[in-house]
């Protein structure tokens, strides 16, 4: 027996060196052949991009996007494999759209790893959701650093790898590129791709904690995000508590509930699709033949997990909403967050057009007009795919500068909410009680003491929780013209130098103080302002008529 379990150990012993040489070789530079190879792919997929995008230098330059091909082509022979495809996802993402990407999470023939843990971005930190039984003990631990890098700057440098429409799109994505070692490595968090260090807080005290590789990424489907759904083998964070409505069954395509305590229904649609059985068609109809014919007060239309789907299946949908005895405000809510996405977002543009819809929750993960539909660009050599948009859709105006669906009623999701299988943004929904728009606070300050009350108004406002990502622009932009038209441009300033600072990236904003600083005189900082409008929309015509004016003598 001793004889035996010595063979079987210098087996096993055998096994792990090779296994240990496979992983150092896997981390070293790759060779002159495969780098041959990779770079013979990076011209591919740079020409493809260029050739298949709907507009591939809507958001950079040509001179930016040729730079970082040749940077990348310069230092291949020098990157492992995985480094190489990191950076590929780095000059991908600069395209600045989230149909536009490299992704380890969809793409087998990346097979990247991940780590026995499972991150997310609560309202409260970037916590253990979840974890292997091994680790169970991490769960419910807030991350304080991955490899030295505090949380914070870990979540910025792998959001730079994500393609998105806007931020939304890095809050959803970065927690899975978190726990992935090989990027980890890549982007300088960790000196191995096989593992990484992480210290970590819970019940006040911290520790630092080493993590190894435990399998391969797990693959996420396109269009609903399943990643809540419990695993075999693994501890959650909401432990025994009991499920939430939202989280009843993530797999289901469409469903819904009456919720009698609250004289609701509440409908979950996971994905712009039909069910073998059911078409979502059928599904609008049979919701809303429900809400007619029973004693329902609110409906509440959840789509935090949608990821998207066919956008040409929501016309019965939205028909149907429209013609709803409970299209009234404060009677209809939409559940949206940093899930909500693609075909998703043309059902919010729809509701937002054409129903009396309250949004609550997050902000959506795109936006009204947005590049979309992407297509497989399969590398050749490798045969990675990189993902690009083939069109564009312009629900919203052509001058709205919104980054996101903006919730009316904030209602984010902390790590201790989740524990408890607590959710407060149906409860917002459900315990919804009407107050004052932006609008007409600004209006009534104005009335009462003009734009040093409507700025104190504006100031409170944003202050409550409640309205952490309300739109401001539109309130802020026609109480500023009020001002104008009254002949006050320097109390209107005032107020679309709040729209600017809340708006950086809205020429719309720097054009209004520019026309302010023109009717007060200052052409020079008028002249800026409208510089910095037509850096961000080259093609505007009231920012470059507007410059010209500043010009003149």
């Amino acid at each position: 027996m001793s004889r035996i379990r010595g063979a079987v150990l210098a087996a096993l012993a055998s096994v792990l060196l090779c296994a240990g040489q496979a992983a150092a070789q896997g981390a070293g530079p790759v060779d002159a052949a495969e780098a041959a190879r990779w770079r013979e792919d990076l011209r591919y997929a740079a020409a493809e991009m260029r050739a298949r995008h709907q507009n591939l230098f809507h958001n950079l330059t040509p001179e930016r996007f040729d730079a970082a091909v040749r940077e990348l082509d310069a230092r291949i022979p020098t990157l492992a494999r995985h480094q190489i495809i990191v950076e590929l996802a780095r000059i991908v993402a600069m395209v600045g759209d989230g149909h536009t990407n490299v992704y380890p999470t969809r793409d087998p023939k990346i097979g990247f790893h991940t780590l026995p843990v499972k991150l997310y971005l609560f309202k409260d930190g970037l916590f253990v959701r979840a974890a292997r039984k091994e680790q169970a003990e991490l769960v419910g631990a807030r991350v304080l650093s991955v490899g030295g890098v505090a949380a914070e700057e870990a979540v910025a440098r792998v959001g730079r790898l994500v393609g998105r429409d806007n931020a939304m799109g890095e809050k959803f994505f970065a927690p899975a590129l978190l726990a992935m070692p090989e990027v980890l490595q890549a982007t300088g968090m960790s000196e191995r791709p096989d593992g990484a260090q992480f210290v970590v807080e819970r019940d006040g005290r911290r520790q630092t904690v080493t993590l190894e590789q435990s399998g391969p990424v797990e693959l996420m489907p396109a269009d609903t995000d399943v990643s809540w759904v419990r695993k075999e083998g693994w501890v959650d964070l909401r432990g025994g508590a009991r499920e939430p409505l939202w989280l009843k069954d993530p797999q289901d395509k469409f469903w819904f509930e009456y919720l009698p305590e609250s004289r609701a229904v509440y409908a979950q649609i996971n994905q712009v699709t039909n069910k073998e059985k059911e078409t979502l068609a059928d599904f609008s109809a049979r919701l809303f033949s429900f809400v007619e014919s029973n004693p329902v007060e609110k409906l509440v239309l959840d789509l935090r997990l949608n990821r998207g789907g066919n956008g040409s299946l929501l016309r019965p949908l939205v028909v149907a909403a429209v013609r709803s005895k409970l299209n009234r405000r404060g009677q209809f809510f939409a559940l949206i967050g940093r899930g909500t996405f693609s075909a998703a977002q043309f059902l919010l543009n729809d509701l937002e057009e054409f129903t009396e819809v309250i949004f609550v929750g997050e902000p959506s993960a795109s936006k009204g007009n947005a590049y979309g539909d992407s297509r497989r660009i399969t590398l050749p050599n490798s045969g990675v795919t990189v993902r690009v948009s083939v069109y564009y859709w312009q629900d919203w105006a052509p001058y709205d500068t919104r980054l996101w669906t903006a919730p009316e009623v904030t209602a984010e999701l902390s790590s201790e909410d989740y524990r408890a299988g607590r959710d407060p943004a149906l409860k917002a929904a459900l315990e919804y009680a009407p107050r004052k728009s932006l609008a007409e606070m600004l209006s009534e300050a104005l009335t009462k003491g003009g734009a040093e009350s409507a700025v104190k108004a504006y100031r409170e406002f944003r202050a409550e929780p409640v309205n952490k990502y309300a739109e401001v622009e539109e309130p802020l932009l026609v109480a500023g013209q009020r001002l104008l038209n009254e002949k006050k441009p320097e109390q209107a300033l005032a107020l679309f130098r709040l729209d600017a600072e809340a708006n950086p990236h809205s020429y719309n904003a720097h054009s209004a103080v520019g026309a302010a600083l023109i009717r007060m005189g200052d052409r020079e900082q008028a002249a800026r302002n409208f510089e910095k409008a037509l850096e961000l929309n080259p093609k505007s015509y009231e920012a470059s008529e507007g410059l010209k004016e500043a010009r003149r003598k």
